[in-house]
């Protein structure tokens, strides 16, 4: 923190950028001149684009929270009592990436130039790191250009609906993949198929018995059913249409076990030309430490932190009471994924790191000490990660590796991480 700032107690960073404002509480106040307070529940009713947000005792690694990393607005994590004093209608100055909010001037700090798009990034000893992007839009695809991605890592192809909520046929979806994939172009585009979920239900979908909760029907499991099989379909359908013109990959989501996998795959390359690569996410312990063997399978795979840790710590994402065990820097976090690495082996370089996690300060060196070497993120978090790798050892990096996954408790692990970042 610098001596020049009166940046209060208790905030955190989230998502990086600066803004200044005045200070509002609720969505109905936000507005582009504005720093707008909010709970975890108004996140949903947030329409416009405020210059800033502090989330109040929030749940970060929920859905609602990515969002504001996928619009790429300047963003702090607080508590209640780091707002004590402050009254609607100050002037108040914010940092993203820094965890500041003052009521003074922040003073001047560079920004990280973006990296030249389709590239890999080398670390400070010359190990070729690729910075990908998640997107859910055209225009964050066009973002994600701009800021430097190596690639679109992933497409969250249910954000890609028709605004009206009907269900989308296959011409709209071949119009929608490709107005994505030539705002994207020259970089390769990856779509995750439908992912359907308790807490992603699109309007056109009825009651289905099993979806409810964050363990139910969700994902690939429901690619059986009715209507969600359809629209799977026609995807697969869009994907054949346009992988003569563009470099596409197709993800399955939430699989769970290598025969599941197989089944899908054997029926997923009936429609599509052999060329488009094929695969699976790991988002649930049973598949992450089956690693090996969905590499055996398909031609890629993708760690799916945000579920993954929701499922290793029994704490459901979207609820901020159960923040607290939904830890980023517990020592057991990283020994586990230290054991898929461990697993995974010479193919570890074919894991692609996706979610919150590798975007959290001082957490990316670790995972690249682990031996990861392709993350999918935010647009807005690129040149700021790039920076980052270009500023880490791979050999510290290891050693730093090693100290976390010894560390017995969380606080060590962040203050070890805090104090090399």
């Amino acid at each position: 923190m610098s001596p020049q700032t009166d940046s209060r107690p208790g905030v955190a960073p989230f998502v990086p950028g600066r803004a200044s404002g005045t200070l509002r509480f609720g969505a109905a106040a936000a507005a582009a001149d504005s720093l707008v307070v909010l709970h975890q529940h108004e996140l949903t009713a947030l329409q416009g684009q405020p210059a800033g947000v502090i989330l109040l005792d929030g749940a970060p690694f929920s859905h609602p929270a990515l969002r504001l990393l996928s619009l790429g607005i300047p963003t702090v994590l607080a508590t209640t009592a780091s707002l004590s004093g402050l009254t609607e209608g100050m002037l108040l100055h914010l940092d993203g990436q820094a965890g500041l909010l003052s009521r003074q001037a922040l003073p001047a700090a560079a920004v990280p130039l973006a990296p030249a798009p389709g590239e890999t990034i080398d670390t400070a000893d010359g190990v070729a790191i690729e910075l990908r992007a998640s997107v859910g839009s055209v225009a964050g695809a066009a973002w994600a250009l701009s800021q430097g991605a190596a690639a679109i890592g992933l497409v969250r192809s249910e954000y890609l609906f028709p605004a009206d909520g009907r269900q989308p046929d296959l011409a709209y979806l071949t119009r929608a993949f490709s107005e994505l994939c030539q705002a994207a172009a020259p970089l390769s585009v990856t779509f995750r198929l439908i992912d359907i979920a308790g807490d992603k239900r699109p309007p056109w979908l009825g009651e289905i018995p099993g979806i409810a909760g964050v363990l139910g029907l969700q994902g690939a499991r429901l690619y059986r059913t009715e209507p969600v099989r359809q629209v799977y379909l026609n995807e697969l359908a869009a994907l054949a249409e346009l992988a003569g013109t563009y470099r596409v990959a197709a993800l399955l989501p939430y699989v769970t076990d290598v025969a599941e996998l197989e089944q899908l795959l054997t029926e997923i390359r009936t429609y599509l030309p052999k060329p488009v690569r094929l695969g699976s996410m790991l988002e649930t312990p049973a598949a992450a430490l089956a690693v090996n063997e969905f590499l055996g399978a398909a031609d890629f795979a993708a760690l799916g932190c945000n579920d993954l840790m929701q499922c290793l710590f029994a704490a459901e994402r979207d609820q901020p009471e159960l923040s607290r065990w939904l830890d980023p820097y517990a020592p057991t976090l990283y020994r586990f994924l230290d054991m898929v690495a461990r697993r995974a082996g010479p193919k570890t370089p074919a894991i692609q790191v996706c979610g919150l996690l590798s975007q959290l300060p001082g957490v990316l060196p670790v995972l690249i000490g682990l031996g990861y070497r392709c993350f999918s993120v935010a647009p807005v978090t690129l040149p700021w990660l790039a920076a980052t790798v270009r500023q880490t050892d791979s050999h510290r990096a290891r050693y730093l590796t090693y100290r976390a996954c010894q560390a017995s408790r969380a606080e060590e692990v962040k203050q070890l991480l805090q104090a090399t970042s």
